[in-house]
């Protein structure tokens, strides 16, 4: 991965690439922003930077034996972990039994969501974490001496999902770890790490991309037009992973959508409360990690409804499909009601982390949009 093909960052780039030069590389740095910024491929291309055996001023060389291996992602002392599930017969599982279709999915693109790493491993029910077990194959790696780099590199991709137990074996490593190792954490939920780590670990912060950069890397040639990639820049407000699925959006998302315009029509109509029953049975079908997908969806939209509501476009970021649909429906979400419909779909968010029973949960929810939408 090259610094050149991290989208924008190009202050942070700056900040890492001075480091290296001044020999100031910290230990464990954590790499803390938003999702769709460029985290992960930002601390490859440090990561590559760092081992690379010929670097030039601002960025490695892509031909030494270490920039070739790096973009392989085989690299004898790059070491990933990163959020998986109990599958089959691995009842402890870690990241190594799932580094094949890792490397492959990174190889496609190195912007993703946690829930597309976890659909692409096939989790259903299950919800992604990264295993006490894993503390063990963490320690047993660091301890080797470097094959062929100066540094060993540990990128931790989410250490907000670490078990507790894994957590606290990984700050011990911290605080006196083997000589010439880089820990890389990658957090979209930073307060959710226990402290002790993220006090421990030097903060790089990811911005939001810049739009000018976000529009030059989705500007290529006879794919889309300018007003397109315009109202794309506005809509993904810095965010590369948003830009990508306004223009081409994913089935998941349209599904939510749909499942969102059949939860609130059968609200509304409630005399026949099949309908609600019907709904909240399928969506207690998907799988825990959509499901949660599902309620951060109907929350984005909660808010862009109530605000397509000011008649301001500048504050609007909602796509073609959503908008046309939130025409009809915006009026219904109101001063009166914002507050409860948040504040329902934010604690059903929270009871299905919790592995709470998502029949219940799910019909609760329907209910109580039944009840508020009638008010």
């Amino acid at each position: 991965m090259f610094f050149r093909d991290v989208v924008g960052q190009k202050e942070v780039k700056n900040r890492l690439i001075k480091s290296v030069k001044e020999e100031r590389v910290s230990h464990a740095q954590l790499f803390a922003g938003p999702e769709g910024t460029g985290k992960l491929p930002l601390a490859l291309a440090y990561a590559q930077y760092v081992s690379c055996r010929d670097r030039s001023e601002d960025d490695s060389c892509g031909t030494c034996p270490s920039c070739r291996k790096f973009s392989k992602l085989i690299h004898p002392d790059l070491h990933f972990v990163f959020p998986v599930f109990k599958q089959g017969n691995i009842k402890n599982p870690v990241s190594d039994d799932f580094i094949v279709q890792w490397r492959e999915f990174m190889l496609k693109s190195p912007y993703f969501t946690l829930n597309q790493w976890l659909k692409e491993i096939n989790v259903e029910n299950s919800q992604g974490l990264i295993y006490e077990k894993e503390s063990e194959s963490i320690l047993k790696k660091l301890n080797l001496k470097s094959f062929e780099s100066e540094f060993k590199f540990m990128i931790i991709w989410l250490p907000e999902k670490m078990h507790k137990a894994c957590a606290n074996k990984l700050l011990k490593m911290i605080e006196e770890p083997p000589n010439k190792t880089l820990f890389l954490l990658i957090s979209e939920d930073e307060e959710n790490i226990i402290n002790t780590i993220r006090s421990r670990a030097q903060l790089v912060s990811i911005p939001f991309i810049d739009n000018d950069s976000m529009r030059k890397a989705l500007s290529k040639p006879g794919e889309f037009d300018e007003d397109t990639i315009e109202e794309v820049v506005h809509l993904s407000n810095g965010n590369y992973l948003k830009a990508i699925e306004f223009l081409n959006p994913d089935e998941d998302k349209l599904y939510y959508l749909a499942k969102l315009k059949e939860l609130m029509r059968a609200a509304y109509t409630i005399e026949r409360p099949i309908p609600l029953i019907e709904w909240s049975e399928e969506i207690a079908r998907i799988g825990r990690e959509k499901q949660k997908s599902f309620l951060e969806y109907a929350l984005r939209l909660v808010r862009e409804y109530f605000i397509l509501n000011l008649k301001n476009p500048d504050l609007v970021y909602l796509n073609k499909e959503e908008k046309s649909w939130g025409n009809d429906f915006s009026p219904f979400v109101n001063e009166r009601n914002v507050l409860q419909m948040y504040s329902e779909f934010d604690l059903a968010f929270k009871h299905i982390s919790m592995n709470g029973n998502p029949r219940i949960i799910f019909m609760d929810v329907a209910l109580k949009m039944a009840k508020i939408l009638k008010k």
